[in-house]
């Protein structure tokens, strides 16, 4: 499992200071600030992504970070970028203090949920608003003057004597006033000896505009002026920034999405509603039949059919009903429920979510750093090589014409906003489509990975089945019905100290308890207690419940009886006494050698298979996948399942400790491997693995080390989530073959002469829009689940 990302890590003493910026518009805009901030005293590392808008500086404590903070905005926005919420509390006074007086802790990161994510969401959506407005009333200045510009001066009939004059008159508002962020930005930019896309094109339109001004002036003889030439420069720019700004606000609309699930409010027992973030743990609130869950909880009184599509993906309703665990954001369709928070604030399945979603979006892939690395140097590259061709023009052909004009078509042309964009937007769209299909992506490495898989390993309970076992049938020859009772009634109450779910099942068969001591658990086989008058004679005795290869002997009658069940794919657990190895509950000394432990009963639990998995199997073998059961029970068992299911290669009676030696075994000779797991011990398998998928029903553990997770327990989400990531990684991909190939075409036609300035124009910012509609095309990813 892969773990690399390029986003600086966060020790627990010195946390990063994360900043969201506003303004940005093309890589080398992030370029810039990453490297500002990069070389500020008391920063370690710095990140910034484009697509996010977001920048992360790791301090290197020897500054306060509050100082560094300040540094940061004022280096940012000394850039002519803008700093939006993030950071500073909203709260606070000019002078850092919060009303009350204290001083925020401004440099911890937010806690993540998805309201103060949602902030810095509507933050950005409230400044591309007004990047959107300022470019559309710009646009359409522009298109209004360059119309007549462009015609007068391409079609003969329409030039008068001095028409070059009106031309001039019209163009130069284009060129000046229309393009002015441009200017400003490359003047800054210049000021911090950095570059960016709008260096180019502030560069190419005054370089036409300065051209043909100073052959009206001099009145150069043979001289050609270029104003229509800048000014539709500027108009198809603007009109491309215009829809890329429109296009690109829409990419983070699934993480806002789930903060506008959420309610303002929650209505406690006795009617009185209070605001959502007062809520505390053990409150008792009301959801009425349509209401959205305010918090998670569980259902303490009431019925309804819950919509947790928000979460899960799935647009089945599930039932509610008392003991059943809800999640906040989620709708109550019919019914109403009273719920006891279990969950607030950051700790809530919702805000874990959008914590996952938001740090894969920041997060970069490895193809990113090659991007970065282009980035850093195509646009100084670009200006040298344009000044380059226009020597090389006026040099062979004395034509100064040609010359600004094949110089002009290579700086316009070469805009990398393309290049900057392939990665970043389309693991933003991808990565916040899988939020909506309850498919969670930790880091953009996973998208990576999850291209390169070729066996796909499922571990059976939990993933496979339902993970929720039952008694289905018990045998106990050789003692009467009276004492067969009595001895499940103990193995009952051994089997209810452990949380494994073939002891629950054990557990649950029976309703009558007895006292026990010493507890011992043996991993992945089974449990040993001291149960008073468990003994033949009446006596204490130690009672083992478990895996017969705990039994030093299993009787042929019970053996029999085992190897039939598990024929049908049924699990048998064995349970035995011998005399207590401490003494028991009266203190007595340890015998000096055990006696033999011999199994009494069997118990045979069955798992259900999900009703889903075959499909799910299928969809892996469309995918290309070998696919392969792993488990911990008896052979035959597991056996019958893989024919059930018609799955070939099953691994059997394996250890939880062992699961990761399995997944390494599978490895072997380069294979990359995919897990499939919901337990703690599958932790440590799935950290083994080249993807590991988590399902989100399991353990946080699993989670924790997992690259997917997927929040339902249908494993066809588990698929779902390896066909998204291979989705998005072709988009990448896509988008990367575009922008280097335009660049590595155009550049040399515009050298040559081939392409007009302004036609450099509209390529340059249709492979922009190319990009993001390419990238955008993510949305409408397909479930298994729902197609």
């Amino acid at each position: 499992m892969s773990t690399d990302t390029t986003t600086p890590a966060e020790p627990a003493h010195r946390p990063a200071i994360d900043l969201a910026v506003g303004g940005m518009t093309c890589a080398g805009c992030a370029t810039g600030i990453q490297r500002g901030l990069a070389a500020l005293p008391g920063v370690d590392s710095a990140a910034v992504n484009i697509a996010t808008r977001r920048a992360t500086v790791l301090p290197d404590g020897t500054l306060d970070a509050d100082e560094l903070e300040d540094l940061m905005r004022a280096a940012i926005t000394g850039l002519g970028y803008e700093v939006l919420t993030r950071g500073r509390d909203a709260g606070a006074d000019p002078d850092g203090t919060d009303p009350d007086g204290t001083r925020p802790d401004r440099h911890r990161p937010p806690e993540g949920d998805a309201d103060s994510l949602a902030d810095e969401h509507a933050a950005h959506l409230a400044s591309d608003a007004r990047r959107i407005a300022d470019y559309k009333r710009r646009f359409l200045v522009a298109l209004a003057l360059s119309v007549p510009v462009t015609a007068i001066s391409m079609i003969m009939p329409l030039q008068f004597a001095g028409w070059e004059w009106l031309v001039a008159a019209l163009a130069t508002p284009v060129v000046w006033w229309a393009a002015w962020p441009f200017h400003a930005s490359a003047a800054r930019s210049l000021r911090h000896r950095t570059t960016t896309m709008d260096t180019l094109v502030s560069l190419g339109s005054m370089a036409a505009w300065t051209w043909s001004t100073v052959v009206l002036l001099a009145g150069i003889d043979g001289g050609h002026v270029y104003f229509e030439t800048g000014a539709v420069i500027v108009t198809l720019i603007l009109l491309g920034k215009w829809l890329e700004v429109r296009s690109t606000a829409r990419a983070g609309d699934a993480l806002r999405a789930l903060s506008s699930r959420q309610s303002a409010t929650a209505r406690l027992e006795d009617g009185t509603e209070i605001p959502r973030a007062a809520l505390e743990v053990g409150m008792r609130f009301v959801v009425r039949p349509g209401e959205t869950i305010a918090t998670d909880g569980v259902v303490v009184d009431g019925e309804a059919a819950v919509d947790a599509s928000v979460v899960t993906g799935e647009s089945v309703p599930v039932a509610a009903r008392p003991g059943v665990e809800v999640v906040g954001g989620t709708l109550a369709a019919d019914g109403a429920l009273t719920v006891e928070a279990t969950r607030v604030g950051a700790q809530t399945m919702l805000a874990q979510i959008a914590r996952m979603v938001d740090q894969a979006q920041s997060g970069k892939a490895r193809v990113q750093r090659l991007v970065d690395r282009i980035s850093a140097v195509f646009v100084p590259a670009v200006v040298a090589l344009s000044l380059v061709t226009f020597a090389l023009w006026l040099a062979l052909t004395g034509d100064a014409n040609a010359a600004i004009t094949a110089a002009v078509a290579v700086l316009i042309i070469s805009c990398p906003c393309a290049l900057g964009l392939a990665t970043p937007l389309a693991i933003l769209v991808g990565t916040g489509r899988g939020a909506q299909l309850g498919v969670l992506v930790r880091g953009a490495p996973a998208l990576e990975d999850a291209r390169a898989v070729q066996t796909v390993v499922l571990d059976k309970t939990g993933t496979v089945t339902e993970g929720r076992m039952s008694v289905t049938a018990t045998h106990a020859p050789g003692l009467s019905a009276e004492a067969a009772d009595a001895l499940l009634d103990a193995a009952a109450s051994v089997e209810d100290r452990s949380e494994h779910p073939i002891a629950r099942a054990i557990a649950e068969s029976r309703l009558t308890r007895v006292p026990l001591k010493g507890f011992r658990s043996t991993p992945g086989r089974g449990v040993t207690a001291t149960v008073r008058g468990a003994g033949v004679d009446g006596a204490n005795a130690d009672l083992t419940v478990g895996a017969r290869g705990l039994f030093d002997r299993v009787d042929d009658a019970l053996e029999a009886w085992a190897a039939g069940r598990e024929e049908a794919g049924e699990t048998v657990v064995f349970a035995g006494r011998s005399r207590p190895l401490g003494g028991g509950l009266l203190g007595a000394a340890a015998p000096a050698v055990r006696e033999p432990l011999a199994a009494e009963v069997a118990i045979a639990v069955r798992d259900r298979v999900k009703d889903s998995t075959p499909e799910a199997l299928a969809a892996f073998r469309n995918l290309g996948l070998d696919v392969v059961l792993l488990t911990g029970d008896a052979r035959r068992v597991a056996e019958a399942v893989g024919r059930e299911l018609g799955i070939d290669r099953v691994i059997a009676e394996v250890l939880p400790q062992d699961k990761a030696a399995v997944v390494a075994s599978l490895q072997e000779g380069g294979r990359r491997v995919a897990m499939v797991g919901d337990g703690v011990n599958d932790a440590p398998a799935l950290a083994q693995a080249d993807l590991g998928i988590a399902i989100g029903t399991g353990a946080d553990v699993a989670r924790e080390a997992s690259d997917l997770t997927v929040v339902s327990g249908d494993p066809r989400a588990a698929a779902d989530a390896i066909a998204l990531s291979r989705r998005t990684y072709a988009t990448i991909r896509g988008n990367l073959i575009w922008a280097f190939a335009y660049n590595v075409a155009a550049i040399p036609l515009a050298a040559l002469g081939v392409l007009d300035p302004m036609i450099a124009a509209g390529a340059m910012g249709a492979s922009s829009l190319f990009v993001v509609g390419n990238s955008l095309r993510l949305r409408r990813f397909r479930s298994l689940r729902t197609a």
